[in-house]
């Protein structure tokens, strides 16, 4: 592999394969302005595959491999075409109307030697939207124009004459726009040196960072596709035979329908594209999208609301509501909810079990296995909710109605329960299942304030003195708090106020499994762990304080692209263990992480490591890792496309991905994966 990345079929090369390399494709996705950009644009006339350029980014000692011609990557026709989006035609990707671009000629056009008004050349940009890319936008403009006086006045004539034919979406229309930008000096041939200049005008048009000798090594890729002759230069001929070639072979109707199963118009006899797919409506997107949230959620709400229900209306019937009114069985549902919710609260990070079932299918197509922490935090705030409901009607309203009710309706109805003696509200207080419920709720907020996102985050909002104590740390050693709680919860079910019977208490029914299936998971993590110390192979410093490690590969360690794994070092501390996405591949001998200095560990990592490899004389801190889980990168196994979108560091998972998806194609392994899009942010 190399650094490169490969696709699963034979490649050809071709101009279209620099360019998807800039962050046009990001931009379209969430673009709601009503004028052009030159993502748009270059989108429309010349976007492409990421090829060597992700690779230089993650891995930038294969960059000299370059110029190795064993390993020069390949772009397929196949790949081309699809990346060729200016076929389903330019204006298809601006809001932008007649109307609009109209409005934008009258705001500048001038009255010039005769009575029709004009806009002089260099507003051709401003009145079609790509008024912040001027250069770009003279080059389309020259080309849409033949070269033959481009540089003239536009009229309003001209300027609907030259919209409509960015408009004409047929193929023949978009492979003339995008031959004449490359052609420059209007001969009819594209020479290598034309293609060279017009990847350096897209890169800096997208603030690209492109050498000339990058682009030069891509212009002599695409001559080499396309100069089968070796004249030194291309006719549109052959990159329209290229493109038409293409389009029968990637968009066969056969095969288009046997994977997609949708009705779809392919191609016509003249060689123009048009694929026709019937539009989701919103609401049919908004349910692919939140269908099993939200049936996990509704599932839950449900839950809450049916034992709150429950327990509210068998408290309405019991002695002591004679005593504490509607507070009482407020507060006993609240506590039936918590039950629920201290059970629940535990099993979305059991990750062992979720990586374990997130390999079934059925399973894993109906439980959203990657929102676990998400489901997590939602069952945390009805752990809030349920909180502040019990305890608060209990201390604001139930204990002092007790303490403060007629003695005469006291020995009637709840005397028993407290030994025939009416207490005052401080002895309710001191009572053990009072104490104990108190000392929960103390350390549960706690627990829950420090993993708020500002404590956690060492928010520069907070005050110096709140910062000092705060940070990823103090999330992680309060979380653990839980460790008391409980027992506590055991021991506050066990004193309950007018409950005497033992199958009423049945908090421990709720709790047992999912703590017992936490514990076990934990001893078995640090059973794992302690056999799974790692030898530092390699270990490098990347600019923005990336810390690379390459760690040996455990014996019988098996994991798939996309997981991720723990990382403990003794020399920092025994107890922290973080995540980190593995970047080598499931076939690779060895494990590899990238590790972003973010936080207290990862800086104190970094410094330890920086220190190993600037001194050269000692050894690398020892590591110990736990894993592998799950996560949701996983699922591109499931689709026959992947747009893989990595923001900064968070761009680690899909070099795993990548490496997977070439070695299955080197391997023959892999077979669904036709087409796939990178972008590195």
């Amino acid at each position: 592999m190399d650094g490169f990345v490969k696709s699963q079929i034979p490649h050809d090369h071709s101009l279209i394969a620099l360019f998807k390399s800039s962050p046009s494709f990001s931009s379209l996705s969430s673009s709601s302005s009503s004028s052009w950009t030159t993502e748009e644009v270059l989108h429309s006339l010349s976007p492409v595959q990421t090829r060597s350029k992700v690779w230089r980014e993650t891995e930038p000692n294969n960059t000299a491999d370059l110029r190795s011609e064993q390993e020069r990557y390949h772009i397929t026709e196949n790949e081309a075409i699809q990346g060729v989006g200016f076929i389903n035609g330019i204006v298809g990707h601006s809001r932008m109307e007649w109307k609009d671009v109209e409005k934008r000629f009258n705001q500048v056009a001038r009255t010039g030697s005769g009575t029709e008004p004009v806009v002089i050349w260099s507003e051709f940009g401003f009145c079609i939207g790509m008024q912040s890319s001027p250069e770009f936008a003279n080059e389309l403009l020259s080309a849409l124009r033949g070269g033959k006086d481009w540089k003239s006045n536009i009229t309003k004539t001209d300027l609907y004459n030259l919209w409509f034919h960015m408009k004409d979406n047929s193929f023949n229309s978009r492979m003339r726009i995008f031959f004449d930008m490359c052609n420059r000096n209007k001969d009819g041939r594209i020479t290598e040196t034309d293609i060279k200049q017009t990847i350096l005008l897209t890169a800096s048009t997208n603030k690209l960072s492109v050498t000339h000798d990058e682009a030069e090594d891509y212009a002599a890729l695409i001559m080499e596709s396309l100069d089968k002759k070796n004249k030194g230069y291309i006719e549109i001929s052959q990159t329209g035979s290229l493109f038409k070639a293409s389009l029968s072979k990637a968009h066969s109707p056969m095969k288009q329908a046997s994977a997609t199963g949708s009705t779809q118009n392919v191609h016509n006899t003249s060689g123009d594209f048009c694929e026709e797919q019937e539009p989701m409506s919103r609401t049919e997107v908004l349910f692919r999208t939140y269908w099993r949230r939200a049936w996990v959620v509704l599932l839950w709400l449900l839950a809450c609301l049916g034992l709150f229900v429950w327990k509210f209306v068998q408290y309405c019937h019991r002695s002591g509501f004679e005593v504490m009114g509607y507070c009482l069985p407020t507060a006993k549902g609240a506590a039936e909810t918590l039950k629920l919710n201290m059970a629940l609260v535990l099993l979305p990070v059991c990750r062992n079990t979720i990586t374990w079932l997130r390999k079934h299918r059925p399973i894993n197509t109906v439980i959203p296995f990657n929102d676990n922490i998400n489901f997590h935090k939602l069952i945390a705030g009805g752990i809030v909710v349920g909180v502040i409901l019990h305890s608060g009607t209990h201390l604001a309203c139930d204990f002092p109605r007790i303490s403060e009710s007629d003695r005469s309706i006291f020995r009637q109805t709840i005397a028993a329960g407290f030994g025939y003696h009416r207490p005052t509200y401080a002895e309710i207080l001191a009572t053990t299942e009072v104490a104990s419920g108190i000392v929960m709720v103390v350390l549960m907020a706690v627990a829950f304030s420090l993993a708020t996102k500002w404590p956690r985050r060492r928010s520069p909002v907070l005050p110096v003195s709140l910062r000092r104590v705060t940070g990823y740390n103090t999330f992680w050693y309060s979380h653990h708090l839980f460790v008391l709680v409980y027992p506590l919860l055991i021991i506050h079910s066990m004193f309950l106020f007018l409950t005497d019977k033992l199958m009423e208490k049945t908090t421990w029914m709720y709790i047992a499994f999912p703590v017992l299936l936490y514990a076990g998971e934990r001893i078995f993590r640090v059973i794992r762990s302690g056999s799974y110390e790692v030898d530092i192979l390699k270990a490098s410093l990347y600019p923005g304080k990336v810390l690379y490690l390459k760690m040996q590969k455990p014996e019988g360690f098996k994991f798939q692209s996309g997981m991720y794994i723990f990382l403990q070092c003794p020399q920092i501390s025994p107890f922290e263990w973080h995540p980190f996405s593995v970047t080598s591949g499931p076939q690779d001998d060895y494990l590899s992480v990238h590790i972003r200095t973010l936080g207290d560990w990862s800086y104190q990592i970094y410094d330890l490591f920086q220190e190993a490899v600037l001194s050269r004389s000692q050894g690398c801190p020892k590591l110990y890792i736990d894993g592998p889980y799950g996560s949701s990168a996983q699922d591109h196994v499931k689709y026959d496309i992947l747009v893989l979108i990595g923001l900064g560091i968070g761009a680690t998972p899909f070099i795993s991905i990548l490496k997977d998806v070439v070695k299955g194609v080197e391997t023959t392994q892999i077979d669904h994966v036709r087409f796939f899009i990178v972008l590195f942010i």
